[in-house]
């Protein structure tokens, strides 16, 4: 079996939520040492949340947290205590990346900036990932992705043309800015193998998330334009959005760009009568009527289900694709030919599916090599074998209140 890519390399992981966890969670699945550094007083709010129905909170229960952090160690430390902050720095010493996602000032006030780090180690790699960056007038801000979503600009932009904003409905903001973390902490250990330098990274959640509306950005920049929600319209293809098929509430989406697509639509559908009229002869007609088009396009899919429509649509040249419940996701033949999910078995709740690696890599593949870590449960390993502390030396921290 192939090395994993990033398995040399070991990550300080104080991420919490969604956001910070998957920054972590991307490089464990391929094959970094991550170890989650958590508190027994203050524990990541997803470990606690939606346990289940008629259970108490408990952090071993929630699947959520066990997908966003499978392939991860844990340990606990009170770095509230000089001895436990101690252990944290030492075990600095033998890392190359240290992230968090807290406010600006959170791990400053505890001497793990990144001129402390660097004091530490050299060349370590320092990301953080607030709200709105290091330094600004908003630096201090605390939000959630649907307000980051907010201030960006992209929930805004969800809604139907002419009616009130809808906005996204799930914290896509955080998703975002953990794959942007990632990302550049990759690219960060690429500079440091070719150069010896580590290097602070200072990603702003809400500047990673404006970075997506570039072309609105660049509308308003230019032509005064301020952007509403589109619904499901495009601006230069005609027929866009989805479609009414025959089950209760089963969708296809449809998009058609050339006149070859236009013409594999029209013959799929058999070429009704209504595809001659003057107002769809080219793309600026279908565009400038677009409603009309859509109630004979919408009149023509209700015939089908949404699979079915699917397929002879793609047989025809055209893009399209069924719109997918819970339900689906699971049981899709394609989903589960590409591993969507994987199944793990967790010690405390057995086996469950957590979603599966996006990338697929010839050379160097990823792989969830094991279920979320329970709380601690990496103590040993760490503080005793790769830190080296004796039973005395645990002992003597577990009477300080260091490690509990």
């Amino acid at each position: 079996m192939s090395m994993l890519p990033l398995a040399r390399y070991r990550i300080v992981d104080f991420g919490t939520a969604w956001a910070g966890a998957m920054v972590g969670q991307l490089l464990a699945d391929m094959g970094a040492e991550v170890i989650r550094v958590e508190s027994r007083e203050k524990l990541d709010g997803i470990r606690l949340g939606w346990p289940g129905k008629g259970q108490p909170p408990d952090p071993e229960l929630n699947t959520h947290f066990h997908g966003l952090n499978r392939n991860k160690l844990s340990i606990t430390a009170n770095m509230k205590t000089p001895e436990g902050l101690a252990l944290i720095k030492d075990l600095v010493r033998q890392s190359d990346v240290v992230y968090d996602n807290f406010t600006p000032g959170v791990l400053e006030r505890t001497g793990l900036d990144y001129e402390s780090l660097r004091k530490i180690k050299a060349d370590i790699i320092s990301l953080s990932l607030p709200s709105a960056g290091k330094y600004g007038p908003y630096k201090d801000i605390r939000s959630y992705a649907s307000t980051l979503g907010a201030l960006a600009g992209i929930e805004g932009m969800v809604g139907y043309p002419g009616g009130r904003v809808l906005a996204l409905g799930f914290a896509f903001a955080d998703a975002n800015g953990g794959i942007h973390g990632a990302m550049a902490i990759v690219l960060a250990l690429l500079h440091r193998d070719r150069t010896g330098e580590g290097q602070m990274i200072d990603l702003s959640q809400w500047e990673a998330t404006t970075s997506l509306l570039g072309e609105l950005a660049m509308d308003y920049t230019m032509n005064g334009r301020d952007s509403s929600p589109p619904g499901n319209t495009h601006l230069t293809l005609a027929p866009h959005g989805n479609y009414p098929c025959k089950g209760a509430d089963d969708w296809v989406s449809i998009a058609v760009d050339t006149e070859a697509e236009w013409k594999g639509l029209c013959k799929a559908m058999g070429n009704p009568a209504w595809i001659s009229q003057a107002k769809f002869s080219d793309k600026f007609g279908r565009l400038k009527n677009r409603e009309a088009l859509d109630k004979h396009i919408g009149a023509w899919t209700k015939k089908f289900g949404h699979c079915e429509i699917t397929e002879i649509l793609q047989k025809a040249g055209v893009a399209a694709a069924p719109l997918f419940n819970f339900d689906d996701l699971y049981t899709d033949r394609h989903y589960a030919k590409r591993r969507l999910w994987v199944k793990t078995r967790h010690p405390r709740t057995g086996e469950e599916p957590v979603y599966g690696i996006p990338w697929k890599l010839s050379a160097t593949p990823g792989r969830i090599r094991k279920p979320a870590p329970l709380l601690g449960s990496a103590n040993k390993y760490i503080y005793n074998e790769l830190l080296g502390l004796s039973r005395k030396d645990i002992a003597r921290l577990v009477e300080a209140k260091a490690l509990y």
